[in-house]
């Protein structure tokens, strides 16, 4: 790797010359006296970092050696981590005082993306799906069933198309009804004096039952090219084209109906990617800086046409009054860094690498700055912030370190104190046990809190690898320390006031072909009280939007607000291992079920995460049913199958085994991928093949069941190996 030097500072080459020619121009921020800046913040922050990875170290040891212990009992546990630091006392109330927030995060409740922001194709698909066709999103997927001729192969079916319509009228009479008659006599929308009107078969007429849910329109008020409609904060809008080959067949011209959908999108750097090295990395921060500067285009092939994807620009509008308007069109972006547990070569100070959270948010806020001036042709946040989701933080103390990190970068680029924003995902923990100190520590940046079943399930697991071997994986999902930490975390969140300045998200639904089951169960998400939560593609975030028309978050916010969560009781449930019980014994057919499901996934995502750089995808499990996966699915997986083996319900030889075969597996799921490299051609010469073992074998020995430096060390490999 050649460096480019600036003082005691080496840059990566591809790097250094993104920041110079690219980065730099127009936000007057000189590369030489930035990168001394950055120097003097790692020598004050490297060392805390560390101390913070030893801490983690030495706690994990003391939990190890407690449940080893003969003589502890569970309702000691409490005592026990106060006792050693893991579990400090609450704090008095530290209301979040979070200002300069974009409604989107502040104030509005709807779905999220999270997309890898290396792959701009996606990145910009994400971003543009703060809007997608409700039609589209229901004729495509299971949500609408295929019986009495509606299947969905093949050209246009007609059939399944009325299908859509009517559920769609059906949508529209339950959350926009008129005042008299229905959405599905519609035979012409129009705008009056007194606001919309919608007329009807029978020469009848009617405005809507609530005249305020008229949000809005463009073309003519006579015969409007589209009407916007909004209810609990979002939007529907019906696109009208007597010329569209739907509209014509429409007796109200009706030629789409559009889900204002992903509010927000996270731009990932870190599970949903596999950056390793300074290209990968400085790939990823262009394209971060393509779309602050708003220029961001990628080009592909899609249905045999070429086709450039670029930001899409707001709409002009009319609002109900007459007066000009503006719809956005792209979802508000936030930007996920890397945690503090790794670090990276691609910058080296004083010949050594540096923690590389530091260089993810340095170059996050500094690219980010073209957007704060408005030098492109789009505003991501009209508040003037950069929204920062910081992973895999332990407790207060790694949250003040970090809120320390983002004032030292407002510092080194002249921006206003609170500029950046910082989201704190409550996936382990210590940061669960811990999150009302977390938040008092960020308590004027914090503009999101979350769940994550998948990290946070990998980090009990590891956590409490000595305390005895865990149910079967699928099980954990109903365990009592799971549904503590969900309810506990929108208790916290609405106790402290994250309402009005922050999001209270929940986490992915991973079957991205099942819409139908989700349809049926995401709406738990909005009615638990979050206000947002993920979903893994922009037509899932188009059929999750119903949710938020269904449930009105702010309401049902206020309702569980005036029931306090019981702290004591909340951590004594999420300090509950899901260990098997002592009288439950699995069968051998069970326990190699088990494994060969753990395995299958494994490496389905680990071929392609080492082998191909994909850090997110669809990966078919052992039925055959596609499953998100990335690397909080793999921490899970690994971390089960490291346990089951540490307390002998497994063998390594078992273990080996059940790979080679389940690769073989795998292979054949893969067979028709052109660049694709069968690992059961030779097990010893496949990397990616050890690189699945090592996760296992190994799991026990890494730093909290992390997956990171075992992928990155086999997939430079990889890519070494050509």
């Amino acid at each position: 790797m050649t460096y480019q030097t600036f003082g005691s500072v080496e840059v990566a080459g591809p790097l250094a010359e993104l920041a110079t020619r690219r980065l730099a121009p127009g936000t007057g921020v000189d590369p030489e006296s930035f990168w001394a800046a950055f120097a003097d913040m790692v020598h004050r922050t490297r060392p805390r970092i560390q101390a913070c990875r030893d801490v983690r170290d030495d706690l994990q040891a003391r939990i190890d050696a407690w449940h080893q212990d003969p003589e502890s009992q569970p309702e000691e546990a409490a005592a026990f981590l106060r006792a050693i630091g893991y579990l400090v006392d609450e704090p008095d109330p530290v209301p979040v005082a979070t200002a300069g927030v974009d409604p989107e995060i502040a104030s509005l409740s709807g779905p999220q993306l999270v997309v890898p922001v290396d792959n701009a194709r996606y990145a910009l698909n994400a971003a543009n799906a703060r809007w997608g066709s409700l039609y589209d999103a229901l004729y495509g997927t299971d949500a609408i069933d295929e019986s009495e001729g509606a299947g969905r192969a093949g050209p246009y079916n007609p059939v399944r198309g009325q299908r859509v319509i009517d559920r769609v009228r059906a949508l529209l009479d339950r959350h926009f009804p008129l005042a008299s008659g229905s959405h599905a006599d519609a035979g012409a929308y129009a705008v009056s004096d007194s606001g919309l009107r919608v007329e009807l078969s029978g020469n009848a007429s009617s405005g809507l039952a609530d005249p305020g849910q008229f949000a809005g329109y463009t073309g003519e008020a006579s015969a409007p090219a589209t009407v916007l409609l909004r209810k609990h904060g979002l939007h529907m809008e019906l696109a009208i084209d007597r010329g569209h080959r739907i509209g014509r067949n429409d007796p109200a011209g009706v030629a789409d109906v559009m889900m204002e959908s992903a509010l927000t999108t996270i731009m990932d750097l870190e599970d949903s990617v596999a950056a390793v090295d300074a290209d990968d990395k400085t790939l990823a921060y262009s394209n971060w800086l393509g779309l602050m500067q708003g220029n961001l285009a990628a080009s592909f092939a899609k249905g045999g046409r070429a086709t450039t994807r670029r930001l899409n620009p707001d709409t002009a509008a009319i609002s109900p009054s007459g007066m000009p308007m503006t719809v956005r069109r792209r979802s508000v972006m936030l930007i996920r860094s890397v945690g503090l547990h790794m670090d990276t070569d691609i910058v080296r100070v004083d010949a050594q690498p540096v923690p590389e959270t530091l260089i993810d948010v340095a170059m996050a806020a500094w690219c980010a700055m073209h957007d704060l001036v408005g030098s492109g042709p789009h505003r991501n946040s009209r508040a003037g912030s950069v929204y920062i989701v910081m992973p895999k933080l332990h407790g207060p103390r790694e949250t003040a370190l970090v809120n320390e990190l983002f004032t030292a970068m407002e510092d080194i680029l002249g921006m206003a104190p609170n500029t950046l924003k910082m989201g704190i995902m409550d996936e382990e923990r210590r940061t669960s046990l811990n999150l009302a100190a977390c938040i008092a520590e960020a308590s004027e940046r914090v503009v999101f809190i979350n769940t994550g079943f998948l990290d946070r399930t990998g980090d009990d697991i590891h956590t409490s690898m000595d305390a005895g071997p865990m149910i079967p994986k699928a099980e954990i999902k109903t365990s009592e320390w799971l549904t503590a930490y969900e309810q506990a975390n929108v208790a916290v969140g609405l106790a402290l006031g994250l309402p009005g300045h922050a999001q209270i998200g929940k986490g992915m639904w991973a079957r991205p072909d099942d819409m139908a089951a989700m349809l049926d169960e995401k709406i738990g998400h909005p009615q638990a009280g979050a206000s947002t939560a993920w979903v893994p593609s922009p037509t899932a975030a188009t059929l999750h939007s119903l949710h938020y028309l269904e449930t009105d978050v702010a309401a049902r916010q206020a309702e569980l607000a005036a029931t306090p969560c019981d702290r004591d009781a909340a951590v004594q449930a999420m300090l509950t291992p899901a260990v098997l019980p002592p009288d439950r014994e699995l069968s051998p057919a069970a326990i190699q079920r088990e494994l060969d499901n753990n395995a299958q996934g494994i490496l389905g995502y680990v071929t392609r995460w080492v082998g191909q750089g994909v850090g997110c995808s669809k990966v078919p499990d052992i039925d055959d049913v596609a499953l998100m996966e990335d690397r909080a699915t793999l921490r899970i997986s690994s971390q089960h199958i490291a346990n089951w083996l540490h307390h002998g319900l497994l063998s390594e030889e078992q273990v080996v085994e059940a790979m080679r075969r389940m690769a073989a597996v795998v292979d054949g799921q893969n067979a028709d991928d052109p660049d694709y490299d069968p690992m059961s051609r030779d097990f010893a010469a496949s990397i990616p093949f050890r690189a699945a073992v090592a996760l296992v074998i190994e799991g026990r020995d890494q730093p909290n069941g992390y997956t990171e430096p075992i992928l990155t060390a086999h997939r430079r490999r990889q890519k070494a190996a050509g």
